[in-house]
């Protein structure tokens, strides 16, 4: 029952950060409104206060939708897949398991793979840097939901969010 409770909260989480990016085109305003989320069209994105409050710049659109459609693909293929397993688990059936497992192994590591391609693409400093931490953080994930942290992974889907306001 614990792990039915985790996956339910873990797949809330997830599916909070894929649905905030899938959303963003509906929320733009008018050619020349300010982006949504607080940010400002050229907002400081240097050091002190306010830093980094601002949008990314440079190509941080083309980079920003492939690491949201990255991201948006392998949290359902994730929470699809975790569900599965959980199930042939509690059925018993191993190779069930053992299938599942391998398909969120694989999601993880395109995730990831995109990731750090984006990141290496990225000509903003902030959205390089975010972009190479998300993909460390996504490596970090395993088919153990005791193990991940939902936290983290909201705070770095935010600041994405932020960084690739529209």
């Amino acid at each position: 029952m614990r792990r039915l409770l985790a996956v339910t909260a873990l797949t809330a989480a997830l599916l909070a950060g894929a649905g905030c990016a899938a959303e963003r085109p509906e929320r733009a305003g008018p050619p020349g409104d300010a982006p949504t989320g607080g940010a400002t069209p050229g907002g400081p994105t240097g050091t002190g206060p306010g830093a980094g409050s601002g949008a990314a710049g440079g190509n941080a659109p083309e980079v920003c939708a492939a690491a949201q459609r990255a991201g948006e693909t392998a949290v359902r293929t994730y929470v699809e897949e975790l569900g599965k397993m959980v199930a042939a688990v509690g059925a018993d059936d191993a190779t069930a398991a053992r299938t599942a497992r391998d398909r969120i192994s694989t999601a993880l590591t395109d995730w990831r793979s995109t990731l750090r391609r984006e990141s290496t693409r990225a000509e903003d400093a902030q959205l390089k840097t975010l972009l190479a931490d998300m993909a460390a953080e996504v490596g970090t994930l395993g088919t153990d939901v005791d193990s991940i942290d939902e936290t983290e992974l909201d705070r770095l889907r935010q600041r994405l969010d932020q960084l690739c306001a529209r």
